[in-house]
């Protein structure tokens, strides 16, 4: 079930990317997993094509980044709900060559949207979440593939209590175009 959910996913983003008028500059799909519960995101995004504090080489860019995802519990009890997905919008800060090929370091905060404010015992108080992120990477040129980890953190900012926020490790690769 999961993996027809990310297959239509990466079609329907795909069929968003080949149409010219969305000027879309990558695709990415994140696969993660943290406090037991797994999920899967794709996104797109649009490159700043901003080069700020150019210095020896680097400087400091970014891109926003749209994405669907869907979160996966296993170990939930009758009732509860096993699985939620989420919508996210993040403006993300990279530090990366100025050719575009190579190592990178990277930030974003950003907003999600769950469609449940549960999943299996965790019960985070609003459906509105903030997602910050910290991540690192390998760019293999100006057009093309990108790996990267992310270390992802999210959470209501104390709107509404409580407020225990999730937190994944993930695998993230982008094609640039």
């Amino acid at each position: 079930m999961m993996i027809r959910r990310f297959i239509s996913a990466l079609l329907a983003m795909s069929a968003l990317a080949a149409a010219p008028a969305h000027a879309i500059d990558g695709m990415s799909l994140e696969l993660g997993s943290g406090d037991a519960t797994n999920m899967g995101r794709v996104g797109v995004q649009w490159d700043w094509k901003k080069r700020w504090f150019q210095m020896g080489g680097w400087h400091l860019g970014g891109y926003f980044d749209l994405a669907a995802g869907y979160w996966h519990r296993d170990d939930t009890r009758p009732g509860e709900h096993d699985d939620l997905f989420d919508l996210g919008f993040t403006p993300v800060f990279r530090i990366q060559p100025n050719t575009l090929n190579g190592p990178y370091i990277e930030a974003g905060i950003g907003v999600h949207l769950l469609s449940h404010t549960s999943i299996g015992d965790r019960r985070m108080s609003t459906a509105f979440q903030f997602g910050d992120h910290l991540g690192a990477g390998y760019r293999f040129g100006a057009s093309g593939l990108d790996i990267g980890y992310r270390f992802q953190h999210l959470s209501n900012a104390s709107i509404k209590r409580p407020n225990p926020g999730i937190n994944f490790h993930q695998i993230r690769l982008q094609y640039n175009f």
